[in-house]
């Protein structure tokens, strides 16, 4: 979503990071372009005044002035203004003194509401321990009900309904988690296609008959400035705790995500960033801060690692690493683990240091299938040590696989580039270098060591 502005800030800093000085003409220069950046990004306008007035303000001041490196304080500004304008310190859910904690759902159809109720309720079960029962009170669009039953079913969540009005379920969900031992209720609330007197009148009556510890209002990010206007009316009808953004995924670009929370000043706590039940994470303005600006997210990276990842066999690995024994049979099983982790494109926006370019290709994700076909084919032996894997091997092994022999010798070429990154990055005071400007940046308390447990990036494949 936020490429474009990637690429604009991208270039702007490449630039900026050539001067060893800034005189006032560069700070304007800089803030001229970062505004139109901002527009062109479909950011809300007094949003930007208010941005690009914050940056200047401090990029005049003796924090650049006195830094021996202006260039980069700049950045360090833009990043830290990006923080507050996303929200700040990441807010988080309340939880009831008496269980359960009720949280309601709110948003127009189409909006991903129902949907965004199921992902909420696998995130609250599996990592943060809740015990969830989702609520159907969604009686107005056909078969929302059934949906969140499906979904309920597929992440092994109770789902509760009754065909009588919206604010009796609602009150009988309740009831229900109490008599079930359920510690957090989820409401999901109907919607309409557009915001109007009837929808704000059914949503206010479910609030005031279950008192929410949270109301979260459900905005799909492709609709742009709308999610705004959309976000701004219902603030100003329910108490809104919260926003959860859909589609962060998509190709829009990302105004909403950069406005929403200073007009409304209701935190953005979720964001949907794929179809799948588990593409659901929590907001984090630092990171997603430091994605726009291309600077990796290494903390959500190593999250998903960790969801995913089976830690002993981890713990093996990193041994394994750290001996200088890092094989095809570790490549392989770190390919399978990181599958499971979302698509490839999104994992190496995630790591800093990539360059641009890689950033923002189109990666094949079925080239990790021909790679894994290619490492079935070899002995045991082979993915022990590679280096006996001769011409009439290589033909082998591309004729088992279903590959050519081109398609072999990329992969033992990448396995073993791979492998003297691990190896580097194990050895104390050194640094991987990734990309073409420069090495990693490890995350303040990080060590090689726990970095080296990360899959490598197998498979990469073709880049269009």
């Amino acid at each position: 979503m936020f490429d474009a502005l990637s690429e604009r800030f991208d270039g702007i800093f490449r630039r900026l990071r050539s001067r060893g000085k800034l005189t006032p003409t560069d700070v304007d220069e800089v803030a001229r372009e970062i505004r139109l950046a901002l527009l062109e990004a479909d950011v809300n306008v007094h949003v930007v005044k208010s941005f690009i007035a914050r940056v200047k303000e401090r990029a005049t001041g003796a924090e650049v002035a006195e830094s021996l490196s202006p260039g980069q304080q700049v950045i360090k500004i833009v990043h830290d203004e990006l923080v507050t304008t996303l929200g700040g310190a990441g807010a988080k859910l309340r939880t009831a003194p008496k269980p359960p904690t009720v949280i309601v759902l709110a948003g127009l159809q189409g909006s991903g509401k129902t949907t965004a109720a199921a992902k909420l309720a696998r995130l609250l079960e599996h990592q943060q321990g809740k015990r969830v029962l989702l609520v159907a009170a969604d009686l107005q669009r056909p078969a929302a009900v059934d949906q969140l039953v499906v979904l309920g079913d597929r992440i092994g969540v109770p789902v509760f309904s009754e065909a009588t009005d919206p604010v009796a379920v609602a009150r009988a969900g309740i009831l229900e988690a109490e008599r079930l031992g359920r510690n957090t209720v989820i409401v999901d609330t109907a919607g309409r296609l557009q915001v109007d007197d009837e929808l704000m009148a059914e949503l206010a009556r479910v609030t005031d008959a279950v008192a929410p510890d949270d109301v979260l209002l459900v905005v799909d990010a492709m609709t742009g400035q709308e999610a705004v206007g959309v976000a701004e009316s219902f603030a100003g009808t329910v108490p809104l705790t919260g926003i959860v953004l859909t589609k962060l995924d998509g190709d829009a670009r990302g105004g909403a995500a950069l406005s929403v929370k200073e007009v409304t000043g209701v935190p953005i706590l979720f964001a949907g960033v794929g179809e799948k039940v588990d593409d659901f994470e929590t907001f984090h303005p630092d990171r997603m801060a430091s994605r726009i600006l291309g600077m990796g997210d290494v903390l959500t990276l190593i999250e998903k690692a960790e969801a995913v990842f089976d830690a002993d066999e981890a713990a093996k690995a990193q041994a394994r690493l750290l001996e200088g024994r890092f094989t095809l049979d570790d490549f392989l099983e770190q390919m399978r683990q990181m599958k499971k982790m979302g698509p490839l494109s999104s994992i190496v926006g995630m790591l800093p240091g990539m360059p641009r370019e890689l950033r923002q290709a189109e990666i094949d994700d079925g080239e990790l299938g021909r790679v894994e076909a290619i490492i079935c084919s070899m002995t045991p032996a082979e993915r022990h040590e590679p280096s006996m894997i001769n011409g009439s091997r290589r033909a082998r092994i591309a004729s088992g696989s279903g590959t050519s022999t081109a398609q072999v010798n990329a992969l033992l070429k990448q396995f073993k580039m791979v492998q003297q990154m691990m190896r580097s990055m194990t050895k104390p005071g050194k640094k991987a270098k990734l990309g073409r400007r420069g090495g990693m940046q490890l995350p303040p308390g990080m060590t090689p060591e726990q970095l080296s447990g990360l899959p490598g990036m197998p498979g990469l494949g073709p880049v269009r």
